[in-house]
């Protein structure tokens, strides 16, 4: 059944590809966001979560017992995220659906390591473009410098945590690239990002980061400006 509704959730996707989505100016928007949300941004994912996330509550408590939100949710934690919360469902392989200029903050936390190099390079681009002069990006990934640090005391974790996740009933949870600090700022240099700065968990003036950030053993944090 998961395999069925993941089959369709790839064709709605696709469908849905080059479209532009109309949102308010001065926006926040939450890139990969699955269900690490908060009520003040616009949360972009491209799973089922987000796909149902309009639907009537009572359609969303049935598909609760689908998904793989029940092994960390309660069913009304579950309903409440999805129904209190905008989401915008979308492929963001395909880039951004928004027009240019129209957000201060962008937000992704580990997601661009589920993205061919490419792919990542194409939304961070876009990115670029809707953010407003000033604005800021923050990202997170997995630290490929923590993760070879893990070998080799920890090299079977570390291999399976970081580099050789395969799941086929849900390809988009796979990773596909590893970034640390120097690639990816330089990668955020080139598409013409200023002031690219390492940051830390919950650290700094960012908004709703408290909320927002949600893994800081493993993770690396940068900010960029437009």
């Amino acid at each position: 059944m998961r395999r069925l509704f993941f089959l369709i959730n790839s064709f709605l996707l696709r469908i849905k590809r080059g479209r532009k989505v109309k949102i308010s100016n001065n926006s926040k928007i939450n890139l990969g966001c699955g269900m690490t949300v908060h009520n003040d941004w616009r949360n972009v994912d491209g799973s089922f979560n987000a796909l149902i996330s309009k639907f009537p509550r009572f359609i969303i408590q049935i598909a609760y017992s689908l998904t793989g939100a029940r092994k960390s949710f309660t069913k009304q934690d579950y309903v409440n995220i999805l129904y209190e919360n905008n989401f915008i469902h979308y492929d963001l392989r395909f880039g951004l659906p928004f027009h240019e200029n129209m957000a201060t903050h962008i937000y992704t936390s580990h997601f661009l390591e589920h993205l061919y190099p490419n792919e990542a390079e194409l939304l961070l681009k876009d990115a670029y473009k809707v953010l407003k002069k000033g604005g800021v990006i923050r990202i997170s990934v997995p630290d490929l410098e923590y993760a070879i640090s893990l070998y080799p005391q920890e090299k079977k974790d570390m291999l399976n945590k970081y580099f050789f996740i395969n799941n086929v009933n849900n390809t988009f949870s796979n990773h596909k690239f590893m970034y640390d600090y120097d690639s990816l700022s330089e990668i955020l240099y080139s598409i013409g990002f200023q002031k690219v700065e390492r940051s830390k968990f919950c650290s700094g003036d960012f908004p709703n980061i408290d909320t927002l950030d949600n893994r800081g053993t493993d993770s690396l944090f940068i900010e960029a400006f437009r």
